[in-house]
């Protein structure tokens, strides 16, 4: 079975009990996504919000809300991409067992996009930017945006379907200085395709072109996601997972001149919606705030702005949407799908890796968890070598080069470790971590542009902690026997064994905070700490303690490697930083940090009244 729209897929999940419809008039401005947020921190199913206020169109959100609804929308083509997958990781899988690699070229042939011959559903209709439903999800966004949008650009040099890029850059609809029903903003970030296509675009003499689709088949969304190699469009992953060609069409509009000596905008023929318009060379306006996926606000900042053409539709369209914010949220079943698929090539992108997991929990970039083989030097002392290597092709490629923490341990010391078993993992790290050698850092490097815990925009440092080599300690949850802290400091909480959490001063400045953890590591130097590996400074010790995700998410979503590491008994030699006692971080929250996002307690209260008259 191939879905042919987003709406065979929402039916079907209505066949299958997953689907809540909305029947009364709800709205856009912070309501609807605040039913979301109840929904989704239930498990519950995709909704249908049958009336939006102020738009003649229905929305769904929350389709991917559990990996077992996830998994059911892509159960027919799921393991067969998983095949194609198996085959590019070693083809010499095809003579092993070639019963199941039959289908295989059926399913490649569905990798590649077609075009409409008929009227494409999408061009049914059109309308403006004020008719769609302009859902804004946190009380401090700039306007209303598109948060699940699959924006389509084109290789200047290599114009056509093959050469494009596919990604879901959040777009700005409404608020701040754009012209509404003019102007759209246009936010991406490091390491994103359609950076090298606006580049190209800005030396060029043509019209920086851009389509944003909406909807479609849930394998579309997906696709625009999906870390493909550059130059490999994504256009040809979603027909692949929807087992069903990509399809699409051409229109002119809003260009002038004769149509066969101009580019055209590329419709998505099975999209609900689709905005087209043109990336305005060398113009910006503010965009944002924005909660966005690491649980605070994404601040304003001048980001380039898209001229709106026109915007299309399809006969009884749904608009798509998401809620974003702390994690786990609905984009959490993204990662899980992507780990599912390209977990058998992550030794082919990174020689020597076994394993690789984002932590979602931390905002997935801010935190990675990795397993590498020790191959270099068998007969001599263990000790991180290769896995180094493999550190540094980590921070060297794409995504994983946005990552702040990266601790990496090595396969040979236990076959069994598993990076997604996060409390066993890094109690094997911390039980063979030698503060005074596996620590490695780069400072005044690229981050997230998400995250604003380091010292620019963009701009922050990185940690490797790489342990290979015998168990050094053994890590508890009580405190030793006369230990005390000083003055300022207190409620010590343990957040998993040899991890204390200790509630701090409030950060004021830099030089102040600084001479606070200095002074405690000073006074903890004469506490016998042995089994403590990890002290983690916070503005709410209890808080940080009290679940696995909220210790993953104050620790490495508020430091800043560089600037917020300190150490018991510290040194530093020939340029390499280290300590002999704990390792201590500062993950207090610091004056130029975005706000953390909360919601009106009387909407909350409002929205729970709702659900329970649908039972829900």
């Amino acid at each position: 079975m191939s879905y042919r729209s987003l709406k065979d897929a929402v039916n079907d999940l209505e066949r299958n009990n997953m689907l809540l419809r909305i029947t009364e008039e709800v709205d856009p401005d912070l309501e609807m996504a605040e039913i979301h947020r109840q929904v989704f921190e239930k498990r519950g199913p995709a909704i249908l919000f049958e009336r939006v206020k102020g738009s003649p169109f229905q929305a769904v959100s929350n389709i991917y809300g559990t990996f077992k609804q996830t998994e059911f929308l892509f159960r027919h083509n799921l393991e067969r991409v998983k095949r194609v997958i198996e085959l590019k990781k070693d083809p010499v899988n095809f003579f092993k067992k070639p019963l199941r690699y039959l289908g295989v070229p059926f399913t490649a042939l569905s990798a590649l996009p077609m075009r409409s011959l008929l009227p494409a559903p999408v061009v049914y209709g059109t309308t403006t930017i004020d008719k769609i439903p302009l859902i804004k999800s946190w009380p401090m966004d700039g306007g209303a945006f598109v948060t699940m949008p699959q924006v389509y650009t084109e290789d200047p040099d290599k114009p056509g379907v093959m050469g494009s890029n596919l990604g879901m850059y959040r777009i700005q609809l409404s608020g701040n200085n754009y012209a509404l029903n003019e102007e759209i903003g246009l936010h991406y970030q490091l390491h994103r395709g359609i950076g090298v296509h606006h580049t190209k675009y800005n030396r060029a003499g043509k019209p920086f072109l851009c389509s944003i689709f909406v909807g479609g088949p849930p394998s579309h969304a997906f696709s625009a996601i999906m870390p493909l190699p550059e130059g490999l469009s994504e256009l040809t992953f979603a027909g692949m997972l929807a087992g069903r060609r990509f399809r699409y069409t051409r229109t002119y509009d809003g260009l002038s001149g004769p149509s066969n000596h101009r580019a055209s905008h590329l419709l998505s023929a099975d999209a609900d919606f689709v905005i087209t318009g043109e990336i305005l060379k060398d113009v910006k306006k503010p965009e944002g705030p924005f909660g966005d996926h690491l649980g605070y606000y994404s601040l304003t900042h001048d980001f380039p702005v898209m001229r709106v053409h026109r915007v299309y539709h399809r006969k009884d369209p749904l608009w798509h949407f998401t809620v974003v914010g702390r994690p786990p949220m609905e984009d959490s079943s993204f990662g899980w799908l992507i780990h599912e698929l390209v977990a058998p090539l992550a030794s082919q992108e990174f020689p020597g890796l076994k394993e690789l997991h984002a932590v979602d929990a931390a905002g997935v970039h801010p935190l990675l968890l990795a397993i590498g083989h020790e191959r270099y030097m068998p007969f001599r002392e263990r000790k991180p070598e290769e896995i180094l290597t493999i550190a540094n092709r980590i921070l060297g490629s794409g995504q994983t080069s946005l990552a702040k923490f990266l601790f990496i341990a090595a396969s040979d010391d236990d076959p069994n470790l598993d990076t997604h078993d996060i409390p066993h993992f890094f109690r094997h790290v911390l039980e063979r971590v030698d503060w005074a050698r596996d620590l490695h850092f780069q400072t005044r490097t690229t981050i997230d542009t998400l995250d604003y815990s380091g010292s620019g925009w963009n701009e922050g440092s990185k940690v490797v902690i790489a342990c290979r080599g015998e168990q050094r300690s053994t890590l508890k949850t009580e405190l030793p026997s006369g230990f005390s802290l000083p003055e300022g400091f207190s409620a010590p909480e343990f957040c998993l064994p040899g991890v204390l959490a200790i509630q701090a001063p409030a950060y004021k400045a830099i030089m102040p905070a600084r001479e606070q953890a200095e002074n405690l590591c000073r006074h903890l130097e004469t506490i016998d700490l042995q089994h403590i590996a990890l002290i983690i400074l916070v503005d709410d010790s209890r808080f940080t303690a009290a679940t696995l995700n909220n210790f993953l998410w104050v620790a490495f979503t508020r430091a800043n490697p560089s600037h917020d590491t300190y150490g018991v008994r510290a040194f530093t030699e020939h340029k390499h930083w280290g300590c002999c006692g704990p390792l201590v971080i500062d993950a207090r929250k610091k004056p130029h940090h975005a706000p953390e996002l909360e919601t009106e307690p009387a909407l909350q209260q409002r929205v729970a009244e709702l659900l329970d008259r649908y039972k829900f």
